[in-house]
């Protein structure tokens, strides 16, 4: 049965894609971990069994290009027929350990964009809120300064709930204010953990094993949040020390957290203009095509699990494209 319906939905995107008319359209996946097995604290986040499955459907139904390539063929006009990159965001070890390994099984080239503060050691503001509170010493947590009141968390439904109320809470904050938060909240547990993260190393690693690694800034600010002069900082420094790192030009860039407007601004996509990236992303839903803004190229999050949920949503994007 379930390999009917995913037959079923192949021969619903091929036909689909075949039937496109004008520009042709390139799909944008974009990923942050691969999890070596699944986290309740983390269920926006893939696992390597599910990784696999959706990598293998990209191989048999899909044109996986590089980012590179896929640039080189929109501005030539030779994108092919249900054209696909992988990309992922902030440069998570698992990047290197968990995904690539796969990725390698399938042939398929990918994009890892690196927020540089966070090598060596460094820990996300958001991963910091994660395991403060998955290892929380006492029974409720008190977030009445974040208007969440008083919660329980005692349980991983209780925790996963706390997680949520903080992130939301301080995502938009100046980075300032918004690590002082974190820094209060981690003093609560202590040792956190330091190899979340890519090392120095392991960057180097990727690009030498063919992974095209992009710029994310050094510390993932809001940029929108930020006045010019340290926005412009946070890309520049970004990107210049990943060239130091990889000995190599660093041509693309992925925008943190990636919605126009509310976490990026039309400055911003002036600034890597003149800082000489070839290409910047977003995380607006959709796919680009030739006449798409080439520094605010859309990017989609596969959320989906099953082969035959991941292969419907692809159908529905390549519905509304048409």
């Amino acid at each position: 049965m379930l390999a009917s319906l995913v037959n079923t939905s192949l021969k619903h995107i091929i036909s689909l894609s075949s039937r496109s008319k004008g520009e042709r359209k390139l799909w944008v996946l974009i990923f942050h971990r691969v999890l070596d097995k699944t986290d309740p604290l983390r269920p926006g986040e893939i696992h390597r069994e599910a990784f696999d499955m959706q990598m293998s459907l990209l191989a048999r139904l899909f044109n996986v290009l590089s980012l590179d390539d896929a640039m080189n063929r929109m501005e030539s006009g030779t994108l092919p027929l249900r054209a696909v990159c992988v990309t992922f965001d902030d440069g998570y070890a698992d990047n290197l350990y968990v995904a690539l390994p796969i990725m390698k099984k399938y042939g398929i080239p990918a994009t890892v964009f690196v927020a540089t503060g966070f090598l060596d050691g460094g820990l996300m503001w958001n991963d910091s809120i994660i395991e403060s509170v998955r290892n929380w010493p006492d029974p409720t947590i008190d977030l009445t300064e974040f208007d969440g009141g008083v919660l329980e968390c005692r349980t991983e439904q209780h925790k996963k709930a706390a997680i949520t109320v903080i992130l939301n809470a301080i995502k938009h904050l100046n980075p300032d204010i918004r690590q002082a938060y974190v820094a209060r909240i981690a003093a609560k547990v202590g040792q956190l953990p330091t190899n979340l993260m890519l090392t120095t190393a392991e960057v180097r690693e990727l690009h030498k094993q063919g992974v095209e690694i992009g710029a994310h800034t050094v510390s993932h600010p809001i940029l929108a949040s930020l006045n010019d002069t340290d926005a412009r900082s946070e890309i520049a420094n970004g990107k210049e020390r990943l060239e130091r790192i990889i000995d190599d030009e660093v041509r693309y860039f992925a925008y943190p957290n990636g919605r126009y407007e509310s976490d990026y601004l039309d400055v911003h996509v002036d600034m890597l203009k003149t800082l000489n990236f070839k290409a910047a992303l977003s995380t607006h839903w959709g796919v680009a095509s030739a006449s798409t803004d080439t520094m605010q190229l859309p990017r989609f999050t596969p959320w989906d699990r099953s082969n035959v949920r991941f292969l419907l949503r692809a159908a529905q994007i390549y519905q509304k494209a048409l």
